[in-house]
């Protein structure tokens, strides 16, 4: 082979590995994380775990892919080990797809149907459509089917190039021989192990040894170990991924290292002990593409029947390779790890479908928690209790954390390729989880005055406690339109929020006068007034945050982003609508004496 041929091969080797990394991508985004969605949650049953693994594996065509999600899983808290085991068994039944996919490159035959069977016949139809969905569709999931269907022919035309290039070799002697030594089970098991841990894809070594068959130097004899290789090389990338996680996310990858390790040792004990008595006729016969992916089939779905049995074991030589004893350092740093929190898991910014699902759903604990210790600060008002005023700045401790660990995950995820959907929910969270955590602030705001008037033995009047009342019932209502809009993302539940919003404004002004006017009349003293001015703007103010978190709903649902603006037009435009939610809810929310006219 001379330089042009060696490029030729590099070439091919490049477009093949592209062409597979695109159309996983494309395979990822198009399920939109509802493949992993599915991992996470049917995996109860050990024969559903295997199943889902081979089946999502199928689809994102990578098993390496669905290790690295499992070991994210487990380190988050959202999967437990022995669920792990079946999916990682599964996983390897999945990755065989991509094997029969690239052994369409050796059908050979003359009728029509059989040369469009051929890569080189099918893969340029597949190219225009991807190209034409790609470049002339704004459909979001058209562009990813184009992908798909681009990522499908490039990686097709790689495998043709690199057959191609490495065809001369076959009368090559070198390069026979080296081919020969590694029909030795131990050479060829470690060259199989060091090409896939180098690459990181089973299924791209794989196609590299189909690729290869072109020159016929490849014999069975050969292949087999190699591929038995490959299937113990494709463990390194969970190894890599469990690297500083919690200890069954590393047993996680320890179960999926063992699973192949065990599968290839027997494997090859037995297949290797029957051969110096049978003696495999076929082992000296050139492999083909079609061969190599029955063999890798095989092993695999062999290797899961046998190892099924065992799974619990295999669980418990993870559990000794790791044990659970661990400096106690460790262990109070591992309990002060928020489980919600885990969630937000970096090896999942590879799956932005569901990397953002994630974050919803922690967002949307945030928001509950945030509403929950308005309600306890509006509750101490009422009846002062050392327990409630603990537990709503153990809230708002919380809902920092939340806010610095979901806006540190959601910058790096914008740094991905998202769909338009998943865009548009990024920037909501992105803009509202500050206005969850400003309400809890005003919540612990509102602590601190029933700390104040508890400490200071201050009290109400009647009157000025009914006010509260109705004020805060007001508070109360508009928090749980705007958690519940954010929650559900119901925008005609987003529209609601505004027009009392206005009506918590009209009620701040009003308290504040009537503050005024006890004043003049001797019924309220000025330190309790300056309180109740201090919970009558937390509570007009974490108004103002509900309205920003409906309006950032409304807007990013119709493509813009402009407060001010925004609120003036939803008035114009819904102004009849508008007022009469706004006078509904004014006469709701009036304060005692209004409703006969005094103050």
């Amino acid at each position: 082979m001379d330089i042009f041929g060696i490029l030729s091969m590099i070439g091919g080797l490049a477009l093949f590995l592209y062409g597979m990394e695109a159309m996983g991508a494309g395979l990822s985004k198009l399920s939109g994380g509802r493949m992993e969605r599915l991992l996470e949650k049917l995996t109860s049953k050990r024969i559903m775990a295997v199943l889902l693994g081979a089946g999502v594996t199928a689809v994102i065509q990578s098993s390496s892919a669905t290790t690295v999600m499992v070991v994210g899983f487990v380190n988050s808290g959202i999967m437990k080990l022995n669920q792990a085991v079946g999916i990682i068994m599964g996983a390897n039944i999945g990755t065989t797809i991509t094997s029969w996919l690239l052994s369409l490159t050796g059908i050979q035959g003359s009728s029509f149907i059989l040369k469009m069977l051929k890569p080189s016949s099918f893969s340029p139809i597949l190219a225009i459509v991807g190209i034409i969905f790609i470049m002339f569709t704004k459909d979001e999931k058209k562009k990813d089917i184009g992908s798909i269907f681009l990522g499908f022919a490039i990686l097709m035309y790689g495998m043709e190039a690199m057959s191609g290039a490495v065809a001369p070799l076959a009368d090559n002697e070198k390069f026979t021989g080296i081919l020969t030594m590694f029909s030795n089970p131990i050479l060829g098991l470690l060259a199989g192990t060091i090409l896939t841990a180098v690459i990181q894809s089973s299924s791209a070594s794989v196609g590299i040894l189909q690729a290869l068959c072109a020159t016929g130097a490849v014999n069975f004899s050969t292949a087999l170990p190699i591929i038995m290789g490959q299937n113990i090389g494709t463990c390194v990338t969970a190894i890599i991924s469990s690297i500083g996680t919690s200890k069954n996310a590393k047993r996680a990858a320890a179960v999926h290292l063992f699973f192949n390790i065990s599968g290839t040792v027997i494997f090859m004990v037995v297949f290797y002990t029957l051969n110096t008595f049978v003696h495999f006729s076929f082992l000296n016969t050139a492999a083909s593409p079609a061969g190599i992916a029955v063999i890798h089939s095989l092993f695999n779905i062999g290797a899961t029947i046998l190892l099924f049995p065992f799974a619990n074991l295999l669980e418990k030589m993870a559990i000794l390779a790791i044990p659970d004893k661990g400096s106690e350092v460790e262990e109070m740093e591992e309990e002060k790890i928020n489980p919600d929190l885990a969630r937000l898991d970096e090896r999942f910014l590879d799956k932005p479908g569901f990397a953002m699902e994630e974050c919803r759903g922690v967002a949307i604990n945030m928001a509950r928690k945030s509403k929950k210790a308005m309600n306890l600060a509006i509750d101490l008002l009422k009846e002062y209790d050392e327990k409630t005023s603990a537990r709503v700045e153990k809230l708002e401790n919380q809902i920092d954390q939340y806010e610095d660990a979901l806006g540190t995950y959601l910058v790096k995820l914008s740094e991905r390729d998202l769909s338009v959907k998943d865009s548009r929910i990024l920037s909501v969270l992105l803009h509202c989880i500050g206005d969850f955590e400003r309400i809890s602030d005003h919540a612990v705001n509102i602590r601190d005055a029933a700390v104040e008037m508890n400490k200071k033995n201050l009290q109400f009047s009647d009157k000025a406690k009914k006010e509260l009342l109705v004020f805060s019932n007001a508070i109360r209502d508009i928090i749980d339109r705007a958690v519940l809009a954010f929650e559900t993302g119901d925008t005609g539940l987003a529209k609601e929020v505004e027009p009392l919003e206005q009506v918590v404004d009209a009620l701040n002004k009003e308290e504040k006068q009537r503050h005024i006017n006890r004043l003049r009349t001797g019924t309220c003293t000025i330190e309790l007034g300056f309180v109740l001015s201090d919970i009558s703007t937390n509570f007009e103010r974490a108004a103002d945050h509900c309205s920003n978190i409906a309006v950032c709903l409304l807007q990013v649902d119709e493509g813009g982003f402009d407060t001010h603006e925004y609120l003036d037009i939803l008035k114009e435009e819904n102004s009849e609508e508008f007022r009469h939610e706004y006078m509904e809810l004014s006469e709701k929310y009036a304060l005692p004496e209004s409703k006969h006219g005094g103050k």
